[in-house]
């Protein structure tokens, strides 16, 4: 028989903790070449604009551009990508749009005040980012289902701008990708990429208009490039693998489970599946599955990679271990393959996106659930949240004292700030006070 091509582990085992933390470690961004790199394109970027923007553009996409023109998209060259696809892909992607634009409608954040009995009022204003820049994956990488999870939660938070970029390879760029900025109401779309785009979206330049915030997938360039200019901007978050966690009870079909364990393998070798059953048989259906569907993938390589370095079955007592296991994990995608799924979810701490019951594939989430696919990696689900209107929408409190509440907070405030040994802030704060000493 063939070697397994994925490892096994036993919660019970006495080295369980040391190899799993192993087997979870990844390091973000961390190539000081790469960052070297980066800083220098960065700033050839903010002092040269355009001109450093196209210079690299062509270096490393392979592009002839001699202006900005070159890659700057009009909203008739969407609405004609739009035309061009096929029928069936163009009503996969308004109904996957609807269902996302319906989900995030939901998470609007409204102002709020309320008064007190001095006549105070106190409260939140909420406003959205005027400009919101979202980066899109080129070339081989082409992924319209990130254009629609980036561009509409930011409309419907109702940002004012959003632009686009996308690289170009040699000048090729896909249609479904343009659509799906149609759809979405992109507002402006750029075929630039790498830490060029970034620096552009970062710090403007005289084609491309600062933005707020940076959002979106992109490779190891792309992450380096968004840590460096936060603080200047905003970001969403620094993106690790893919990762997947099922916690199975034995009893839905090893094929079924294989193949969401396979649906994230196929992303990148670094990516990550694990499984975690209390059922002994179960996990050895399942690597029996994924040898057998393994064998079908048009990116098998890629899959096997992931499974042979980073992917694991996991054997636990029961569910309520496997649901603490998850917790410490703090996976991406956590699927509870399971009889009454429901009365383990105040269980569950750390996930980024949850996908409940046996027909649950968690690459419905990918595309057209209506939840946001943008989520923390690498364990930081334990403090982080999905991609969301409320990353697009900012809070600015409201304080409007009344006499009454200016003379009690004054003398509040007063006290507090000679204690910190700031006598101005004590005056003026004073100087609203009722003068009732005599």
């Amino acid at each position: 028989m063939n070697k397994e091509c994925i490892r096994r582990l036993n919660a019970a085992d006495t080295d369980f903790d040391d190899r799993l933390n192993q087997l979870l470690a990844w390091e973000s961004v961390a190539d000081q070449q790469v960052e070297a790199t980066v800083a220098d394109i960065l700033q050839q970027v903010r002092t040269r604009g355009d001109a450093a923007v196209i210079e690299y553009t062509n270096r490393f996409d392979r592009r002839t551009m001699q202006s900005a023109a070159d890659f700057t998209l009009s909203a008739a060259d969407l609405s004609a990508a739009l035309e061009r696809i096929p029928a069936a892909e163009r009503a996969a992607l308004e109904a996957a749009a609807a269902r996302v634009r319906d989900y995030h409608q939901h998470q609007r954040q409204e102002s709020w005040q309320y008064r007190e009995a001095d006549g105070t009022v106190l409260g939140q204003q909420i406003t959205p980012m005027e400009r919101v820049g979202i980066y899109v994956p080129g070339g081989k990488a082409s992924y319209p289902s990130s254009v629609l999870m980036n561009a509409i939660p930011a409309k419907v938070a109702g940002v004012d701008t959003v632009t686009m970029v996308v690289p170009a390879p040699d000048g090729q760029l896909n249609d479904l990708v343009l659509a799906a900025a149609a759809i979405a109401g992109v507002d402006q779309l750029y075929t630039i990429g790498g830490a060029q785009a970034v620096a552009a979206l970062a710090y403007g330049t005289a084609s491309v208009a600062r933005v707020d915030k940076i959002v979106g997938p992109g490779n190891i360039f792309v992450a380096a490039a968004k840590r460096a200019v936060f603080g200047q901007v905003a970001i969403d978050m620094i993106a690790g693998p893919s990762e997947i966690l099922v916690i199975c009870d034995g009893d839905t079909a090893p094929d079924w489970i294989a193949m969401d364990l396979l649906s994230q393998a196929e992303h990148d070798q670094q990516a990550q599946a694990i499984l975690l059953s209390p059922d002994a048989g179960f996990l050895n259906a399942v690597s029996v599955s994924l040898e057998k569907l393994l064998a079908e993938l048009p990116r098998r390589e890629i899959a096997a990679q992931s499974l042979a370095e980073r992917g694991v079955l996991i054997q636990v007592g029961s569910i309520e271990e496997a649901i603490a296991l998850s917790n410490r994990i703090a996976p991406e995608h956590l699927e509870v393959s399971v009889a009454e799924p429901e009365r383990y979810l105040a269980q569950i701490r750390h996930a980024g996106a949850i996908f409940l019951g046996r027909h649950t594939a968690e690459a419905l989430g990918d595309y057209c659930a209506g939840p946001n696919h943008v989520l923390p990696t690498s364990g930081t689900a334990r403090f982080s949240s999905p991609l969301g209107v409320y990353d697009f929408q900012k809070r600015s409190s409201i304080i409007h004292c009344s006499p009454a509440g200016a003379d009690h907070l004054g003398r509040v405030a007063a006290t507090l700030a000679r204690g910190e040994g700031l006598d101005a802030h004590a005056r003026s704060a004073e100087y609203r006070v009722v003068d009732d000493q005599s």
